[in-house]
């Protein structure tokens, strides 16, 4: 059973948002490293690169899989997480832990079109 964090959002593309202020913190979930597999790349975008809700922004691989990470929101990259370029296998580790990207919002609203934890727990039985 994969965890799944109450006061975070979801997408259906199972990344998670952790929204602090205008910033959404953004990372994919436990049931997405899980699939996955043991994660060897994480692709990411560049700080100050926008990224837009339901496109890609990058994306993970493992030895079995490649998978696009689609963005929950939209707005400009403020930070990435430098740690998984040495380290993307941090993501199997502690999927919630380990953001990927940290992106200021364009338009919060967007947030109302994610998952709570029950509904995302619910897709992902």
């Amino acid at each position: 059973m994969s965890k799944v964090l109450e006061g975070l959002l979801y997408s259906e593309s199972h990344e998670w948002v952790k929204v602090e202020g205008d910033i959404a913190v953004v990372g994919v979930s436990d049931f997405a490293q899980k699939e996955m597999g043991n994660i060897t790349y994480v692709d990411m975008p560049d700080v100050d690169d926008d990224v837009i809700a339901g496109e890609d922004f990058g994306a993970l691989e493992s030895v079995k899989a490649a998978s696009d990470l689609i963005s929950p929101v939209s707005g400009t990259v403020v930070e990435v997480n430098e740690a998984l370029e040495d380290e993307p296998e941090l993501i199997n580790a502690d999927a919630y832990a380990n953001w990927i990207i940290k992106v200021k919002m364009s338009d919060a609203s967007e947030l109302d079109n994610l998952l709570d934890a029950a509904a995302y727990a619910k897709i992902t039985e």
